[in-house]
């Protein structure tokens, strides 16, 4: 159903399907799909309804099938249409749609927090593998640092929805070839406070959710999006922050080639970064997961190597 929808009635879509090879349900998506794209206006008036009209009468046959197409005018008044413009209809939706809870084992959980990511990662070609990546990391340092496998396993949890708030973000902002505007990266960082209101629609999931949400976060307050500081962040919530910047440091994007291994450790506990993501004194300890042998870089902290990362830990 998902992967055909945007098969066209004529068989000129992607996988060359016509409209009775494809399931009905995949079809209904692809028709509200292209309404959607043609008609999205912030107030619904009698000029979008004929829009609306036009748009699949011009499409019959060729994008949309006539089956669909007919299903539409036979469901939909006029007035019926506009009521998607009201205020409501996120409520009125609810009560005809009600919400179905589920208890999901571990397994389970993490196929769905697995899927979830790569949903989130593919929306852009350029992050295609970074939730997973920092699933995997966070996973890593949390045992590294000796945590309990519990808690390791919640850390991949996190670290693979981390950026699960991305599919509110448009793809006109997740895939721009360079650098975004002040603007753009303004709605960008709404991205973090999706995440951690779509988590907290899950039961028993207030770890994992502020694991998660509280990645962009900084030690001096100048994080988002609840600009948190030091002492009301975490271990796990700092592993998390170290992570996703290390991830982003070392993976390639249109207007940046990734930093080596080498030169992102140093970066990430240069002056620049040390005063928002790291402690410089008797507490903070730096865990630089690399080359297995141990250092002091000074103020006190220690780089512990043997793997991949750079973190700090709270001791």
């Amino acid at each position: 159903m998902i992967l055909y929808h945007h098969e066209h009635a004529d068989g000129s879509g992607p996988f060359g399907k016509t409209w009775n090879e494809v399931p009905l349900f995949a079809r209904i998506i692809h028709m509200c799909d292209l309404l959607d794209v043609n008609c999205r206006t912030k107030t619904f008036t009698s000029g979008t309804w004929e829009k609306a009209k036009n748009s699949l009468q011009q499409t019959k046959e060729t994008i949309i099938d006539r089956e669909c197409a007919a299903a539409f005018f036979a469901a939909f008044s006029e007035e019926h249409f506009l009521s998607l413009g009201s205020e409501n209809l996120e409520a009125n939706l609810w009560a005809k749609v009600p919400r179905i809870k589920q208890d999901l084992n571990f397994s389970q959980i993490k196929a769905l927090a697995n899927f979830f990511a790569q949903i989130v990662d593919y929306k852009s070609p350029f992050t295609s593998t970074h939730s997973m990546g920092v699933a995997a990391d966070a996973e890593k340092l949390a045992r590294y640092i000796g945590f309990d496998e519990e808690t390791a396993q919640k850390m991949y949890l996190a670290g693979a929805l981390h950026d699960i708030g991305k599919v509110a973000i448009g793809n006109e902002i997740l895939e721009k070839p360079g650098k975004l505007t002040d603007e753009e990266f303004k709605t960008m960082k709404h991205h973090a406070a999706y995440t951690y209101y779509i988590l907290s629609e899950i039961d028993d999931f207030e770890e994992i959710r502020d694991w998660a949400a509280f990645h962009h976060e900084r030690l001096d307050g100048t994080g988002y999006p609840f600009g948190k500081t030091a002492a009301q962040l975490n271990t796990q919530e700092r592993i998390m922050a170290c992570v996703d910047i290390y991830q982003a440091l070392t993976e390639s994007r249109p207007y940046k080639k990734g930093m080596p291994h080498e030169k992102a450790c140093p970066y990430i506990v240069s002056d620049g970064h040390r005063k928002a993501v790291h402690s410089c004194g008797a507490e903070g300890w730096i865990y630089r997961m690399a080359s297995g042998t141990n250092g002091n870089i000074g103020c006190n902290e220690t780089i512990f190597t043997d793997g991949n990362i750079v973190i700090i830990y709270q001791h």
